[in-house]
């Protein structure tokens, strides 16, 4: 059912994680003339962890495959177009032990492809690979970045 993972979860130490099945992020590259760049999303304010940059991604619902939830996300809040893009693997990158689990799909585009924000970004941007870590990073894609950045070649 679209939308029945919308919610939070609590560990046991109250910490909390959005999505009922776990949630799902894209990391999506493409070339550029001197290397590769992702695409990041920097956080609105009003959001969990607002004002960082991360990876548009959210909430798995129960009928849907990591890759589907963070491919449909990433729709939503970039205006990325599934025929745009090619799933290369599927990485858990944060499992809260409570069966809650981050997964970021990695992603390849032919080029840069033009992005839409909604009101869940404050910016979109293409940011070459190299230069990820020089910004204030989502905690959890701060803590998976130096694994994922050797993921992309």
């Amino acid at each position: 059912m679209r939308g029945d993972g919308d919610g939070w979860v609590f560990d046991g130490e109250g910490r909390r994680f959005w999505g009922r099945h776990g949630a799902a992020g894209l990391l999506l590259s493409a070339p550029v003339d001197d290397g590769v760049a992702v695409l990041l999303q920097h956080r609105a304010i009003w959001s969990h962890q607002g004002g960082t940059w991360g990876l548009p991604g959210g909430a798995r619902d129960s009928h849907e495959s990591v890759e589907e939830a963070a491919v449909r996300e990433a729709g939503e809040e970039a205006g990325i177009v599934a025929g745009d893009l090619s799933v290369v693997e599927s990485i858990v990158t944060h499992d809260a032990g409570n069966g809650w689990t981050y997964t970021t799909v990695i992603a390849r585009a032919a080029h840069p492809v033009a992005t839409v924000r909604n009101g869940e970004s404050a910016e979109l941007r293409w940011v070459p690979a190299d230069a990820v870590a020089d910004l204030p990073l989502h905690p959890g894609l701060a803590a998976s970045w130096p694994g994922l950045r050797t993921r992309l070649g």
